[in-house]
Formats: C-alpha cells, sequence, structure tokens
C-alpha cells in the first residue's frame, strides 16, 4: 500500500532572543511572561501554557538571572500559589516580542505560498525532524511482511545491500498499517547492538548482521561507543564494554559488523 500524499505545504516558526551563546528569550518563555501580566499568578500562568509550577519558578529564575535587573517580581504564599508581576522592562520586552512575532508571521505566510519544489523533498524535511531517544533511526520502505498467528517479522529495505528486519506483534502491524511500499522507520539503541570482527561464513542467531566500517571508537575505563559506516552511507552506534574494545582490539579503519536481533528493532510511520 503506498503512502497517502503529503499535506499541503506550510511553514512555521518563532522568534527566540539570544544573550551570547544562551537562549532565555524563546517562546515558551515569552507565553509565561504574558500569562504572568494577565494573571498576575505563577500557578495560574503555568498551567495556561502547560508547565509544571517548579519548571515555572526555574523559568523566571533564568529569566531574572539573565537580566540586569529582575524582569519579574515575586511573592511566595497566597490564596493563587504565589502572586507575580512584571516590571517595566519586562513589559517593554514583551511588547517588542509581540511585534516582532507579528511581523515573523506574517513572513512566514508569505515564505509558504513559494512551492517546495516536490513531495520527495517535504518527505526527507520530514525525516529530519524525527527526534527520539534510540541512537539509531533509519528511514526505508517495506519490503516484505510474514505474519503469524501473533506475531509478524517485517524486512525493511534501506538502501543498495542494506536490510532490517524486525520482530513485531501482528496488532503493531496492523495498527501501523505496515504491508509492502509503505515508508517505514526503524530504530535501534546502541546498547542493542554488538559489533563483530572477521565474520565471513559465520552463522549467528541475530538476524541482522551489517558490515561496514569502523569509522570512530571512544571508550573510557568502563565502556566505549563503536561508530560504523555502511556503504550506503549510513551509519550505527553501538555501546559496548572497554574490555570487548580491548578483547576484540577495535580501531578506526578496521571493517567490522553491527550485529543485532530483530526483536531489537522498533518500528514505526510518519503518515
Amino acid at each position: 500500500m503506498p503512502s497517502s500524499p503529503l499535506p499541503d505545504f506550510e511553514l512555521a516558526g518563532s522568534i527566540w532572543f539570544k544573550s551570547g551563546s544562551q537562549n532565555w528569550g524563546n517562546p515558551r518563555r515569552m507565553a509565561l511572561l504574558a500569562a504572568i501580566q494577565e494573571h498576575g499568578s505563577i500557578s495560574a500562568a503555568a498551567r495556561e501554557i502547560g508547565l509544571s509550577y517548579k519548571a515555572a519558578w526555574d523559568a523566571i529564575d533564568t529569566i531574572n538571572n539573565l537580566s540586569d535587573t529582575p524582569l519579574i517580581l515575586r511573592t511566595t504564599g497566597g490564596q493563587r500559589g504565589g502572586g507575580a508581576e512584571l516590571t517595566a522592562q519586562a513589559i517593554e520586552i514583551l511588547e517588542l516580542y509581540k511585534h516582532l512575532d507579528e511581523i515573523h508571521q506574517r513572513l512566514m505566510k508569505r515564505l509558504a505560498r513559494v512551492k517546495p519544489g516536490s513531495n520527495q523533498h517535504l518527505q526527507v524535511l520530514q525525516n529530519m525532524m524525527i527526534q527520539t531517544s534510540a541512537r539509531n533511526n533509519f528511514i526505508g520502505t517495506v519490503k516484505h511482511v510474514k505474519l503469524t498467528e501473533i506475531g509478524a517479522e517485517v524486512t525493511l529495505h534501506i538502501a543498495d545491500e542494506i536490510e532490517i528486519v524486525s520482530s513485531v506483534t501482528r496488532n503493531g502491524v496492523e495498527t501501523l498499517g505496515l504491508s509492502e511500499g509503505r515508508r517505514a522507520l526503524a530504530f535501534i539503541k546502541a546498547s542493542s547492538i554488538l559489533i563483530g570482527k572477521d565474520l565471513e561464513g559465520a552463522r549467528l542467531s541475530a538476524r541482522n548482521v551489517l558490515p561496514g566500517l569502523i569509522t570512530a571508537v571512544q571508550r573510557d575505563a568502563i565502556g566505549a561507543e563503536v561508530n560504523l559506516e555502511m556503504s550506503s552511507g549510513h551509519s550505527l552506534a553501538a555501546t559496548i564494554t572497554a574490555e570487548s574494545v580491548e578483547r576484540l582490539q577495535l580501531e578506526a579503519g578496521q571493517k567490522a559488523y553491527a550485529i543485532f536481533k530483530a526483536s531489537s528493532v522498533l518500528l514505526g510511520t510518519l503518515d
């Protein structure tokens, strides 16, 4: 089943205030200033913008610390959980931010009228927006789905000679709508990947054995991270023990293999 067409092209963006390398005037903090101005209460302001009470206090500390004089004056206790008000300088900054943001949003609307060129460009941009705790993220096309009574094995084509096999539940396949030709994502934790050498002719129980070249080995007294680049240009990161690095004598420039079980591969979709 082919992927569904992407929606109409839109652009979105936000204004950030910076002081050196410190981002302090980000949209969330400006929203906090606006909510404090409206409610005069830290707890009410935090609820309005979806922050915890503690996170709101921490944000206020950061804002005040980065200013020559405090921008937010606080009082503790009270029925409203702590009062607060903006100083005259804070109000001026907030008004400036609102003005710049209005100009920025008008610019974004004008830019959105420019066509992106092709859906392929949009798909690449969409893939770049993915954020996950797994170190290894891949985008590919479902090549084959093998169903059992309760489980499924999904083969994802990543690039020429690069395929990843995932073992998931049948319900997972149905929920994600996975079928041949569908775009899908594969996520593998670095801690789930083993590194091997000289495996030509070896038989392994792991379904995924991907060859590559070691590009970097970073280690400390206990652990190590090994980066492997495949012929397609895709890279993998594996976290292993320092003892394993020493025993295998792993160094940059060596040929090696990334080894991981099908059950270690999580799948997802973008549409």
